[in-house]
Protein backbone atom coordinates (compact mmCIF):
# COMPACT_ATOMS: atom_id res chain seq x y z
CA UNK A 1 0.00 0.00 0.00
CA UNK A 2 1.11 4.11 -0.19
CA UNK A 3 1.08 5.36 3.00
CA UNK A 4 0.93 8.69 3.27
CA UNK A 5 3.41 11.40 5.12
CA UNK A 6 1.91 12.52 8.72
CA UNK A 7 0.25 9.03 9.32
CA UNK A 8 1.31 6.61 12.09
CA UNK A 9 1.69 3.12 10.93
CA UNK A 10 -0.44 1.93 14.54
CA UNK A 11 -0.99 3.36 17.50
CA UNK A 12 1.90 4.30 19.87
CA UNK A 13 1.29 6.01 23.15
CA UNK A 14 4.35 7.69 21.78
CA UNK A 15 2.41 10.26 19.88
CA UNK A 16 -1.29 9.90 21.49
CA UNK A 17 -2.30 13.15 20.14
CA UNK A 18 -2.32 11.54 16.44
CA UNK A 19 -5.53 10.42 14.76
CA UNK A 20 -4.43 8.67 11.75
CA UNK A 21 -3.19 5.29 11.27
CA UNK A 22 -2.68 2.68 8.60
CA UNK A 23 -3.72 -0.52 10.32
CA UNK A 24 -6.76 0.87 11.65
CA UNK A 25 -7.90 2.74 8.55
CA UNK A 26 -7.08 -0.41 6.46
CA UNK A 27 -8.71 -2.50 9.02
CA UNK A 28 -12.17 -0.62 8.31
CA UNK A 29 -12.11 -0.04 5.02
CA UNK A 30 -11.64 -3.84 3.90
CA UNK A 31 -13.38 -5.41 6.92
CA UNK A 32 -10.27 -7.18 8.35
CA UNK A 33 -7.69 -7.03 9.93
CA UNK A 34 -4.62 -6.35 9.13
CA UNK A 35 -0.69 -7.21 9.90
CA UNK A 36 2.21 -4.77 9.88
CA UNK A 37 4.97 -6.58 9.00
CA UNK A 38 7.64 -3.32 8.75
CA UNK A 39 7.66 0.08 9.72
CA UNK A 40 7.86 3.67 7.89
CA UNK A 41 8.50 6.78 10.20
CA UNK A 42 5.26 9.03 10.63
CA UNK A 43 6.58 11.58 8.13
CA UNK A 44 8.04 9.17 5.60
CA UNK A 45 5.71 8.43 2.91
CA UNK A 46 5.75 5.51 0.32
CA UNK A 47 5.49 1.86 0.08
CA UNK A 48 4.55 0.18 3.06
CA UNK A 49 3.55 -3.85 3.02
CA UNK A 50 1.16 -5.35 5.23
CA UNK A 51 -0.35 -8.71 5.19
CA UNK A 52 -4.12 -10.09 5.23
CA UNK A 53 -3.21 -13.25 7.79
CA UNK A 54 -0.95 -14.49 10.01
CA UNK A 55 0.85 -16.72 7.93
CA UNK A 56 1.24 -14.32 5.50
CA UNK A 57 3.12 -11.79 8.25
CA UNK A 58 5.23 -15.07 9.35
CA UNK A 59 6.85 -15.57 6.00
CA UNK A 60 7.19 -12.03 5.59
CA UNK A 61 8.44 -11.47 8.89
CA UNK A 62 11.44 -14.12 8.26
CA UNK A 63 12.03 -12.50 4.77
CA UNK A 64 12.71 -9.08 6.48
CA UNK A 65 14.85 -10.82 9.34
CA UNK A 66 16.58 -12.72 7.18
CA UNK A 67 17.76 -10.04 4.62
CA UNK A 68 15.83 -10.98 1.84
CA UNK A 69 13.75 -7.74 1.23
CA UNK A 70 15.59 -5.30 -0.93
CA UNK A 71 14.74 -1.47 0.06
CA UNK A 72 15.22 2.13 -1.52
CA UNK A 73 14.44 5.49 -0.68
CA UNK A 74 14.96 8.73 -2.52
CA UNK A 75 16.29 11.62 0.07
CA UNK A 76 16.49 15.78 -0.49
CA UNK A 77 19.64 15.99 1.42
CA UNK A 78 21.78 19.02 2.24
CA UNK A 79 24.90 19.70 0.41
CA UNK A 80 26.88 17.78 -2.37
CA UNK A 81 27.38 13.96 -1.83
CA UNK A 82 29.83 11.97 -3.65
CA UNK A 83 28.59 9.92 -6.33
CA UNK A 84 28.37 6.54 -4.28
CA UNK A 85 28.96 6.40 -1.04
CA UNK A 86 28.12 4.13 1.93
CA UNK A 87 27.99 4.15 5.68
CA UNK A 88 29.23 1.77 8.04
CA UNK A 89 28.82 3.17 11.48
CA UNK A 90 26.77 1.36 14.82
CA UNK A 91 23.39 2.63 15.97
CA UNK A 92 22.33 2.48 19.69
CA UNK A 93 18.34 2.09 19.70
CA UNK A 94 17.10 5.67 20.55
CA UNK A 95 15.16 4.47 23.70
CA UNK A 96 18.06 2.83 24.57
CA UNK A 97 20.08 3.80 28.07
CA UNK A 98 23.80 5.15 27.31
CA UNK A 99 25.34 1.76 27.94
CA UNK A 100 23.59 -0.09 25.24
CA UNK A 101 25.83 -1.92 22.66
CA UNK A 102 25.72 0.16 19.59
CA UNK A 103 24.34 -2.34 16.79
CA UNK A 104 26.12 -2.99 13.30
CA UNK A 105 23.70 -0.72 10.46
CA UNK A 106 25.31 -0.08 6.80
CA UNK A 107 23.63 1.65 4.22
CA UNK A 108 24.51 2.46 0.50
CA UNK A 109 23.80 5.74 -1.74
CA UNK A 110 23.82 7.04 -4.58
CA UNK A 111 23.85 10.40 -5.76
CA UNK A 112 20.68 11.22 -8.52
CA UNK A 113 21.11 14.81 -8.75
CA UNK A 114 22.70 17.84 -7.65
CA UNK A 115 21.48 21.27 -7.73
CA UNK A 116 22.80 24.79 -6.97
CA UNK A 117 20.18 27.41 -5.15
CA UNK A 118 21.30 30.68 -6.23
CA UNK A 119 20.56 31.89 -2.80
CA UNK A 120 22.51 31.45 0.18
CA UNK A 121 20.67 30.22 3.51
CA UNK A 122 24.46 30.47 5.39
CA UNK A 123 25.76 33.67 4.80
CA UNK A 124 29.47 31.86 4.96
CA UNK A 125 28.25 31.25 1.17
CA UNK A 126 26.92 32.61 -2.06
CA UNK A 127 24.22 29.70 -2.77
CA UNK A 128 22.53 26.77 -1.07
CA UNK A 129 23.29 23.01 -2.20
CA UNK A 130 20.88 20.29 -2.71
CA UNK A 131 20.91 16.76 -3.77
CA UNK A 132 18.82 14.12 -4.44
CA UNK A 133 19.78 10.69 -3.00
CA UNK A 134 19.04 6.89 -3.31
CA UNK A 135 19.58 5.15 -0.03
CA UNK A 136 19.55 0.90 0.12
CA UNK A 137 19.49 0.28 3.53
CA UNK A 138 21.60 -3.38 4.46
CA UNK A 139 20.02 -3.21 7.96
CA UNK A 140 16.71 -2.63 9.50
CA UNK A 141 17.76 -0.06 12.55
CA UNK A 142 14.98 2.84 13.53
CA UNK A 143 16.17 6.14 11.49
CA UNK A 144 18.76 3.97 10.16
CA UNK A 145 18.85 6.67 6.92
CA UNK A 146 18.33 9.89 8.28
CA UNK A 147 20.94 9.18 11.13
CA UNK A 148 23.52 8.12 8.68
CA UNK A 149 22.50 10.99 6.42
CA UNK A 150 23.38 12.75 9.88
CA UNK A 151 26.57 11.19 10.50
CA UNK A 152 27.90 11.89 7.55
CA UNK A 153 26.93 15.84 7.67
CA UNK A 154 23.99 15.61 4.96
CA UNK A 155 21.00 15.70 6.67
CA UNK A 156 17.92 15.31 5.28
CA UNK A 157 16.13 18.53 4.60
CA UNK A 158 12.93 18.72 7.06
CA UNK A 159 14.12 16.60 9.47
CA UNK A 160 13.45 17.69 12.97
CA UNK A 161 14.78 15.40 14.84
CA UNK A 162 18.23 14.33 13.03
CA UNK A 163 18.58 17.47 10.56
CA UNK A 164 19.45 21.08 11.25
CA UNK A 165 16.32 23.32 11.64
CA UNK A 166 17.34 26.75 10.83
CA UNK A 167 18.12 24.89 7.17
CA UNK A 168 14.63 23.21 7.46
CA UNK A 169 13.21 26.72 8.03
CA UNK A 170 14.79 28.10 5.26
CA UNK A 171 13.39 25.43 2.91
CA UNK A 172 10.32 25.48 4.09
CA UNK A 173 9.80 28.93 3.68
CA UNK A 174 10.86 28.82 0.41
CA UNK A 175 8.61 25.81 -0.75
CA UNK A 176 5.85 26.44 1.00
CA UNK A 177 5.97 23.10 2.76
CA UNK A 178 6.71 21.35 5.87
CA UNK A 179 7.88 18.40 5.69
CA UNK A 180 10.39 15.50 6.05
CA UNK A 181 11.87 14.52 2.79
CA UNK A 182 11.99 11.11 2.24
CA UNK A 183 10.06 8.84 0.38
CA UNK A 184 9.83 4.97 0.47
CA UNK A 185 10.70 4.14 -3.06
CA UNK A 186 10.29 0.25 -3.57
CA UNK A 187 10.65 -3.01 -1.84
CA UNK A 188 11.63 -6.35 -3.78
CA UNK A 189 10.53 -9.63 -1.79
CA UNK A 190 9.60 -12.99 -1.87
CA UNK A 191 6.21 -13.81 -2.12
CA UNK A 192 4.74 -15.21 1.25
CA UNK A 193 2.83 -17.92 -0.59
CA UNK A 194 5.30 -19.20 -3.68
CA UNK A 195 8.28 -16.94 -2.56
CA UNK A 196 8.37 -15.50 -6.58
CA UNK A 197 10.36 -12.19 -6.25
CA UNK A 198 7.68 -9.54 -5.72
CA UNK A 199 8.90 -5.73 -6.67
CA UNK A 200 6.57 -2.82 -5.43
CA UNK A 201 7.32 0.80 -6.66
CA UNK A 202 5.43 3.72 -5.73
CA UNK A 203 4.94 5.29 -8.40
CA UNK A 204 7.66 8.16 -8.12
CA UNK A 205 10.23 8.48 -10.33
CA UNK A 206 13.30 10.19 -11.01
CA UNK A 207 13.11 11.62 -14.97
CA UNK A 208 16.40 11.86 -16.05
CA UNK A 209 17.44 8.03 -15.16
CA UNK A 210 20.66 6.40 -13.80
CA UNK A 211 23.85 8.46 -13.21
CA UNK A 212 24.59 12.24 -11.91
CA UNK A 213 23.11 15.00 -13.45
CA UNK A 214 24.98 18.23 -13.62
CA UNK A 215 24.37 21.19 -10.99
CA UNK A 216 21.11 23.57 -12.21
CA UNK A 217 22.12 27.00 -11.28
CA UNK A 218 18.00 27.56 -10.95
CA UNK A 219 15.57 26.47 -8.36
CA UNK A 220 12.67 25.09 -10.72
CA UNK A 221 14.24 22.14 -10.99
CA UNK A 222 13.89 21.20 -7.06
CA UNK A 223 10.76 23.02 -6.75
CA UNK A 224 9.59 20.74 -9.86
CA UNK A 225 10.53 17.03 -8.62
CA UNK A 226 9.52 17.96 -4.79
CA UNK A 227 5.56 19.38 -6.26
CA UNK A 228 5.48 16.10 -8.09
CA UNK A 229 6.68 14.39 -4.79
CA UNK A 230 4.30 16.37 -2.49
CA UNK A 231 1.49 16.19 -5.41
CA UNK A 232 1.62 11.99 -5.06
CA UNK A 233 0.91 12.09 -0.68
CA UNK A 234 -1.10 15.31 -0.58
CA UNK A 235 -4.15 14.71 0.97
CA UNK A 236 -3.95 11.06 0.08
CA UNK A 237 -5.33 7.79 2.08
CA UNK A 238 -3.98 4.79 3.30
CA UNK A 239 -4.93 2.67 -0.25
CA UNK A 240 -4.61 -1.07 -0.30
CA UNK A 241 -2.96 -2.87 -2.85
CA UNK A 242 -4.37 -5.35 -5.60
CA UNK A 243 -1.14 -7.03 -4.85
CA UNK A 244 -2.03 -7.32 -1.38
CA UNK A 245 -1.02 -10.65 0.52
Amino acid sequence: MFKPAGWLVHRTGLDAGETRWVVQTLRDQIGQRVHPVHRLDKGTCGVLVLALHADAARALGVAFMGQAVRKRYLALVRGWPPETFAVDHALRPDDAGPDAPAQPAQTGFQTLAQWNWPEAQDPRFDSTRVALVQAEPLTGRRHQIRRHLKHVSHPILGDATHGKGPLNRWWAQRLGLQRLWLHAQEITLPHPATGTPLRLHSGLQWAPGTGLVAAQDTPGAVADLLGAWHTLTRGATPVLSSRAC
